[in-house]
């Protein structure tokens, strides 16, 4: 005898399945009309050469009708709309034109501001190149390097210099050894630092206990 338990679930089991447009007698697989399109909501699989519920095939329709290409006139790298002929659309290089109307009319733009050209190419031979007493050319030209700024600061620079090739700084340059002025430091005979370093140093022996005669730690 079913427990009360049983007869519940049997009971609800029933309810169930009623609502369930699928049994035994009407099975739902790849072959039931609502599992396949025929111009409802439910079936979207294949059947005649359609695909997709109602709503589908109108989205599909409507968008087909938007676009431009067809099978009767594809889009490839030969279609008008594909190449550069004067047109906002095509790009491709058509009879060596590259680009849009705007890419074109911007690159002639540009092309009127630049100083180079084929008749006149930008290299290290170019006036604009070299340094020949103007703005634009700095390479070395006959001794001469940088621009017209670059020479006069660099004149400006070479006469505040003390040195020059007649009087070229070095190790025994007078302004480089120990010779009781301030500039050189170097040993000279014995003699080592500016006149300031001797004249401190002379000073602090003379506050050391320790020298030659009494060196540290004798007492």
């Amino acid at each position: 005898m079913a427990t009360q338990l049983e007869l519940l679930a049997e009971k609800y089991r029933q309810e169930h399945i009623t609502k369930n447009s699928y049994n035994f007698k009407s099975e739902y697989n790849s072959n039931h009309e609502n599992a396949l399109s025929s111009g409802d909501e439910k079936g979207k699989g294949e059947s005649d050469g359609k695909i997709g519920s109602s709503v589908d095939i109108h989205s599909r329709i409507d968008s087909l009708a938007r676009n431009s290409y067809n099978p009767s006139n594809g889009y490839s790298e030969s279609s008008p709309n594909a190449l550069s002929d004067g047109d906002e659309k095509g790009k491709g290089e058509n009879d060596g034109s590259i680009g849009s109307v705007t890419d074109i009319n911007t690159r002639i733009n540009l092309m009127a501001k630049n100083l180079y050209n084929n008749n006149f190419v930008y290299g290290v031979n170019n006036p604009n190149a070299l340094s020949d007493g103007d703005e634009r050319g700095k390479g070395e030209n006959d001794g001469s390097v940088g621009s017209l700024t670059d020479i006069n600061l660099r004149k400006q620079n070479v006469v505040k210099n003390t040195y020059t090739n007649k009087n070229e700084y070095g190790v025994t340059h007078p302004n480089a050894i120990s010779d009781n002025d301030e500039k050189g430091k170097g040993d000279n005979n014995g003699t080592v630092g500016s006149l300031s370093d001797i004249n401190n140093r002379i000073k602090s022996v003379a506050f050391n206990k320790y020298n030659g005669n009494k060196n540290y730690p004798d007492f």
